[in-house]
C-alpha cells in the first residue's frame, strides 16, 4: 500500500510537457539527450515518456496530433492534460512552402494560435521554436530580438504570423528563434552535403549568405536547461519573450560545406557561388546572424558551443548511425 500511494502521489507531482514533433530533428534529438544524459525511456502506447526533475516529457508525432488538423489539435488538448507544451512541429520545407501556402501556414501559423490559445486558457508555458528568416537579412550586424521582422519568403511569413498569434494570445512561455538547424537525424544541410560530397568531385556552394548552424542535440539542451535550470521559473511563468539562440561563430554556407569535407575527409572541392548565379524557389536572406546576449544573460549557466565544434560531435553522430 505504501508503495502505491508513493507512484500515485510521484504521478500527480510530475508535470506533464507535451513535445511535438517526436520525429523530427529536434524532437529526435531532445529524446536522445534525455535517453543518453538523464533517464530511460518508458513507452506508453503511442508516446515516449521520458522524466527529468519532476517534468515528464510526452513525445507526440503527427499520428498522435496532427498539426495540418484544427479538428485534432482540438480534440487531442481537450483529452489529454498537459502542465507545459514544446512546440518542436513545424512546416521547414523552405522552398515547397512556396506553392504549399496553405499547409504552411496552417502548420506554422493556425496550428500555433491553438496551441497558444490552449496554453492560456490552461494557465501553462508553450514553448515555440521559431526561425532566423523572420528578418529581412540586409543588416550588417546581429540581429536582436527587438530588431524589425520583414521576412523575403512564405515559410518566414508563416513563422512571423505564428509568433504574432503567440504573442497576441497573452500565454506565458518564451519564442526562441533558431538557425541554420542540423543533426543525425532527418534531412538537413550536412548530410546532403555528405551525400553529395561522395560522389562527386566539386560542388558549387553560396558564399554570400551569412549565419550560424545550430546543431539540434544543443538546441535541445538548451530547452531542457530551461525546464531545469535555476532561472527556469522567469522564462516559463512570466510575461512571453522572444530570444534567440545558436552556436557560436559565423560561416556562409560555403565555409560550412568546407568544414563538412575537411572534417570527414572527403576530398571533394568546394567552388564559392554568389546567391546571384543560383537558382532557388525561395528568397534566401543574406545576413542572418542572431545575438544570443538575451539568453546568455537569463540563463548564465548555459554554455554555448561553436558552431565547427558542434559539427564534429554532429559528424561522428552520423557516423554511428550508418555504422548501426
Amino acid at each position: 500500500m505504501k508503495v502505491l500511494n508513493l507512484i500515485i502521489r510521484k504521478i500527480y507531482m510530475t508535470k506533464r510537457i507535451l513535445v511535438t514533433g517526436k520525429n523530427g530533428q529536434l524532437g529526435n534529438s531532445l529524446q536522445k539527450v534525455l535517453n543518453n544524459l538523464f533517464f530511460s525511456s518508458k513507452k506508453f502506447s503511442d508516446y515516449n515518456n521520458f522524466e527529468l526533475n519532476g517534468h515528464s516529457f510526452i513525445f507526440v508525432s503527427r499520428d498522435n496530433l496532427d498539426l495540418s488538423n484544427l479538428e485534432s489539435i482540438k480534440y487531442f488538448l481537450e483529452n489529454n492534460q498537459f502542465k507545459g507544451i514544446i512546440n518542436c512541429a513545424a512546416y521547414t520545407s523552405v522552398d515547397k512552402a512556396e506553392s504549399d501556402i496553405m499547409t504552411a501556414e496552417q502548420i506554422n501559423h493556425h496550428a500555433v494560435a491553438q496551441l497558444a490559445e490552449f496554453a492560456r486558457i490552461s494557465s501553462i508555458p508553450l514553448i515555440q521554436i521559431s526561425t532566423d528568416y523572420v528578418f529581412h537579412g540586409r543588416l550588417s550586424k546581429p540581429y536582436d530580438e527587438t530588431d524589425d521582422t520583414n521576412p523575403q519568403n512564405i515559410y518566414g511569413h508563416t513563422k512571423l504570423k505564428g509568433e504574432k498569434a503567440i504573442i497576441e494570445s497573452g500565454c506565458t512561455g518564451a519564442i526562441i528563434r533558431t538557425s541554420w538547424l542540423h543533426s543525425e537525424f532527418g534531412n538537413n544541410f550536412v548530410k546532403t552535403i555528405l551525400n553529395l560530397g561522395k560522389g562527386q568531385k566539386s560542388l558549387n556552394v553560396v558564399n554570400d549568405q551569412i549565419g550560424s548552424p545550430t546543431y539540434a542535440t544543443n538546441l535541445a539542451k538548451l530547452l531542457l536547461t530551461i525546464f531545469s535550470g535555476h532561472r527556469s521559473t522567469q522564462i516559463l511563468n512570466t510575461k512571453l519573450n522572444i530570444y534567440h539562440f545558436s552556436d557560436d561563430g559565423i560561416c556562409s554556407w560555403y565555409d560550412f560545406a568546407k568544414a563538412i569535407f575537411d572534417l570527414s575527409n572527403i576530398s571533394c572541392k568546394v567552388n564559392p557561388l554568389e546567391t546571384k548565379d543560383y537558382q532557388s524557389i525561395a528568397k534566401r536572406p543574406l545576413y542572418n546572424v542572431l545575438n544570443k546576449r538575451k539568453i546568455r544573460d537569463y540563463l548564465p549557466e548555459l554554455e554555448i558551443q561553436h558552431w565547427r565544434d558542434a559539427l564534429r560531435n554532429c559528424l561522428i553522430e552520423i557516423n554511428k548511425k550508418s555504422l548501426s
